[in-house]
């Protein structure tokens, strides 16, 4: 089941939030339902006019990270949109990604009111990226980003676990996502990697 919102501002009760478990976690479980419950919160308020506050909770949450927010509704993608580098605070980003995968995400229409309460959010929180030779990346830990002559193509760690690709998949469908030949990984571009700490509500992807 979805969640839902409790309050007309959009505001989830803390037992609708599932943050996903990891042994080395950098954000606690209370920072990641406040990010997940912030999410909302601000779709909510875009949706009905009002004002988005932007104050960080924590003085974690206020360091300048990149993130991508990914929505869904009723288990279907529904918008995806990120800073893969750091542009302000975490929490700052979160709101920003996800009044922009609710609203400018080109390959949707704009979510609705009569949506809202199908909605679910998945939270990836973006590592610095490091270079990387293709023969090292590895699949289910690893994001990528190419770079080949101003064209980027950028695919987040549980892409190609979602899909069942292998390593060699991974690198040309990021390739595809840049515009680029797929087999462009094998050439003259620029690869960089980065890992995601990712958490999201209970009925995200189901």
């Amino acid at each position: 089941m979805c969640p839902q919102p409790e309050n007309s501002d959009g505001s989830l009760s803390p037992n609708r939030s599932r943050p996903t478990a990891e042994e080395h976690a950098e954000y606690s479980g209370e920072e990641r339902f406040l990010l997940l419950r912030l999410a909302h919160q601000s779709i909510w308020r875009c949706l009905t006019g009002e004002r988005v506050a932007v104050e960080s909770p924590t003085a974690h949450l206020a360091e300048p990270r990149g993130a991508f927010t990914t929505l869904y509704v009723h288990g279907e993608l529904r918008g995806c949109v990120g800073f893969v580098y750091p542009v302000g605070s975490l929490h700052q980003t979160i709101v920003e990604t996800a009044c922009a995968a609710a609203f400018e995400d080109s390959r949707f229409s704009p979510l609705t009111k009569e949506e809202f309460p199908h909605l679910s959010v998945s939270i990836s929180v973006i590592s610095p990226l490091q270079p990387i030779r293709a023969e090292d990346v590895e699949v289910g830990r690893h994001g990528l980003l190419i770079s080949s002559f101003g064209s980027r193509g950028l695919l987040l760690p549980q892409v190609p676990v979602e899909h069942g690709w292998d390593r060699e998949t991974f690198l040309a469908q990021t390739c595809r996502k840049a515009g680029l030949p797929e087999d462009a990984w094998t050439g003259d571009v620029t690869l960089e990697a980065f890992t995601a700490e990712v958490f999201a509500d209970l009925g995200a992807q189901e």
